[in-house]
């Protein structure tokens, strides 16, 4: 990759003016950077930093400017005073060339070069791909080999990824022959492909905490299952150690910096509708000990990723609760949720119809607002609310979402223009967030569920009080998988529901705020190495698709070497 000059930091002293030693950076040209989770050895005796996490109410299928949020956010609590590091997931190039865009913010809060961290940044995503795939090959190559551990070829359950948006993979049926005693039997086993950022192996990477960690948990992942009915690891099958080497380099958090030359650290990018939906553990352990204030950000609304940061990433990982959360929130999508319009993915929407002044439409829509307001802080921690403004935003708009959010429980609601302004934008929202998360004393956390709940109980709490549902629908499927993953030990593991982004229940065109539901669970995955379940919520896809004009349509590559219509 050739770079232009620039006025920005190189990476070297970008790291050095973290306090990150030359020796612990591995460079990918001038403006990018592998850093050494060893780091942590050196600084273990350094205080954490104040932990801010960034989620939104129920979006639109075009972002609520989450990522805009949390990079502005980071730049203004710079430019006040405080030493500030950004978090982030990397982008999947499924949404980059899908209905969303890319993962890098926009406008004057976006990270700088962001074509190649949308893009194949430093390789991390290509090997989980490669990592996975190599798995499946692995355990179809060993039922051709002579099948030494009896593989039962209909029990294979690994799944095969790739990081593009692709309706046509989501089923297919594998051919083998299998070889034993001389004789060859021809057979097939049904499969399919899911997208790189729903990958067990995706999750294992943001939830590794070192090399150890990894070669541990990569070798619980289970594959198969004997004739006999006993579990095929990849420990059996002897490929920890290969799978390990594959993802040796992407183990190391990558360091880049904003358009304001922000230190931001891009590291692994599981989805928060399917996966886990945040950045790294390593990342976030080594910027809170190089941080006065670490600014990250969850997936899609405080119904799926802040949930999963909370339930699933820091629970593991034994890490500190977030000192403050911050909830985005667009008049345009407010008003969606009260009825004003209907936004499909993929479609346009007359812009008349999205700037018209509609009071009582946005008064209701607030009721997703509160939903939000209310799952964060039954958690016991304190919100601000962000109001992410657009040029057509009235000023009574505005006021009437702040009036609202304070009276949902908010500490603060303040608007900002974060993508026009940069971090001028919101240093007031900056202020809000730096006293919030310095008065207010995070005590225990309160959790939907305790680990020690039957799968089932797990379930149940967790749709009543983050969804709002009645109860749980089980299919005869997902209550089977139930007595097999009591029986298999995986009874105390957290849960990762998989459910549509776009509305708070199973259903992505129910907006707004439904209570009293049955939400139906078809079926229960076990992400073995990653020590989570996945129940899969209503017709929830672990691949995507593209739309019938997906974004690729937009990008292309001057004349020298230069992207556009990347958004």
């Amino acid at each position: 990759m050739f770079e232009k000059a620039t006025d920005k930091k190189d990476i070297g002293s970008l790291a050095l003016s973290l306090g990150i030693r030359d020796e612990e950076v591995d460079f990918f040209g001038r403006y990018m950077a592998k850093i050494d989770y060893h780091i942590l050895n050196r600084l273990q005796d350094k205080p954490d930093g104040k932990y801010i996490d960034v989620t939104a109410i129920t979006p639109t299928p075009f972002g609520e400017g989450k990522t805009v949020t949390t990079i502005g956010l980071g730049m203004a609590l710079n430019k006040l005073g405080f030493k500030t590091v950004n978090t982030l997931r990397e982008p999947s190039m499924g949404p980059v060339f899908g209905i969303k865009g890319g993962g890098t913010g926009g406008g004057k809060s976006s990270l700088f070069q962001m074509e190649q961290i949308n893009l194949h940044f430093t390789g991390d995503i290509h090997a989980v791909e490669t990592a996975t795939n190599l798995l499946a090959a692995v355990v179809d190559n060993h039922i051709f080999q002579g099948n030494e551990l009896d593989i039962d070829p209909q029990s294979i359950s690994w799944r095969r990824t790739m990081d593009v948006e692709d309706r046509s993979m989501r089923k297919l049926t594998i051919q083998l022959t299998e070889k034993k005693d001389g004789v060859k039997t021809e057979t097939s086993y049904d499969t399919g492909f899911d997208i790189a950022a729903a990958s067990p192996i995706m999750a294992i990477m943001g939830l590794t905490t070192g090399f150890e960690d990894l070669h541990q948990r990569l070798s619980e992942i289970v594959v198969a299952h004997s004739r006999s009915g006993k579990v095929i690891t990849v420990a059996d099958l002897r490929a920890t150690g290969g799978l390990t080497a594959v993802l040796k380099d992407a183990i190391y958090p990558n360091l880049v910096q904003t358009e304001e030359g922000t230190p931001s650290f891009v590291h692994i990018g599981p989805f928060a509708n399917i996966a886990f939906g945040n950045n790294s553990v390593l990342s976030d352990r080594i910027a809170l000990k190089l941080g006065d204030y670490v600014v990250t950000e969850s997936g899609f609304g405080a119904d799926m990723g802040f949930e999963k940061l909370m339930d699933i990433k820091l629970r593991q990982a034994g890490m500190k609760a977030p000192d403050c959360v911050v909830i985005v929130a667009t008049i345009r999508a407010l008003k969606m949720h009260g009825g004003a319009y209907t936004i499909k993915p993929g479609k346009k929407l007359d812009p008349a119809l999205v700037s018209a002044v509609n009071m009582p439409a946005l008064e209701l829509g607030c009721e997703n607002l509160r939903v939000h307001i209310e799952n964060v802080r039954s958690y016991g921690l304190p919100v601000v609310v962000a109001v992410n403004r657009f040029p057509d935003d009235t000023a009574e708009e505005v006021a009437m979402v702040q009036a609202k959010a304070l009276q949902f429980g908010a500490l603060a609601a303040v608007p900002h223009t974060f993508f026009v302004d940069g971090s001028e934008g919101g240093l007031e929202l900056a202020r809000a967030v730096q006293e919030a998360a310095s008065t207010f004393k995070v005590g225990a956390v309160h959790y939907p569920y305790e680990l020690t709940d039957t799968i089932e109980d797990k379930m149940r709490r967790l749709v009543r009080m983050i969804y709002r549902a009645s109860d749980i629908d089980l299919t005869p499927v997902a209550a089977e998988r139930i007595k097999e993953f009591t029986a298999a030990g995986y009874d105390k593991w957290p849960i990762c529901m998989a459910k549509t982004h776009l509305s708070i229940s199973h259903d992505p065109d129910v907006k707004g705020a439904p209570s009293g539901y049955l939400f139906p669970i078809r079926d229960i995955r076990a992400a073995t190495g990653a020590r989570f379940l996945y129940p899969l919520g209503g017709t929830m896809q672990t691949m995507p698709a593209l739309s019938k004009v997906p974004a690729l349509v937009n990008i292309d590559v001057t004349g020298d070497g230069v992207i556009t219509g990347l958004r």
